[in-house]
């Protein structure tokens, strides 16, 4: 018998960045559902383990999971069988949302991404956070290249194979005029 060789990683997100429509917009603009895509990434969890780890109820958080089913940011997988016998089906992000493309969109009250960024690090502790700051002052050309170049490093690493030795990391990028 020869031995298959391993097939090669794949990366977790493909395709081009394009405009969200308006369901996918709305399904991103919840703090809640993008906590859900993070802790679906690397792992595939059932309603309650979403749940649990985001100290939430099931039926709310079912009701967030499917938002982001119908919407293809989640996908289930296989059905399986609790440690109770009843029917559990883990959810595993697709990847996805980081191809959607907000800009031109209004402005949301309060930023969903900023939102859950802060209940993460509130969940880890600020010690573990590793932050910079810098001001820039740019003309329009040097601006439009630098954001060229900063989405290109990140949509770089967020289309490599995940290390399933990796350990695992958030980033958030914000950025604003000075007023």
């Amino acid at each position: 018998m020869t031995e298959q060789p391993a097939p090669e990683p794949v990366g977790r997100i493909s395709g081009e960045r394009r405009p969200a429509t308006d369901a996918e917009a709305r399904a991103l603009a919840s703090a809640v559902r993008i906590r859900i895509l993070r802790l679906c990434l690397d792992e595939a969890l059932t309603n309650k383990q979403i749940a649990e780890r985001l100290d939430r109820n099931p039926a709310s958080v079912l009701h967030h999971v499917r938002t982001l089913v119908d919407t293809g940011f989640l996908v289930a997988e296989g059905a399986r069988r609790g440690t109770r016998g009843a029917r559990e089906v883990p959810y595993r992000a697709t990847g996805k949302s980081w191809l959607m493309d907000l800009e031109g969109r209004p402005a949301p009250a309060r930023d969903p991404m900023l939102a859950a960024f802060l209940a993460e690090v509130a969940a880890v502790g600020e010690q573990r956070l590793s932050s910079s700051r810098l001001g820039l002052r740019l003309g329009a050309g040097d601006l439009a290249e630098f954001r060229r170049r900063l989405y290109g490093l990140l949509d770089e690493y967020a289309r490599l194979p995940a290390d399933p030795d990796g350990e695992k990391w958030s980033v958030y990028l914000g950025m604003h005029p000075d007023p």
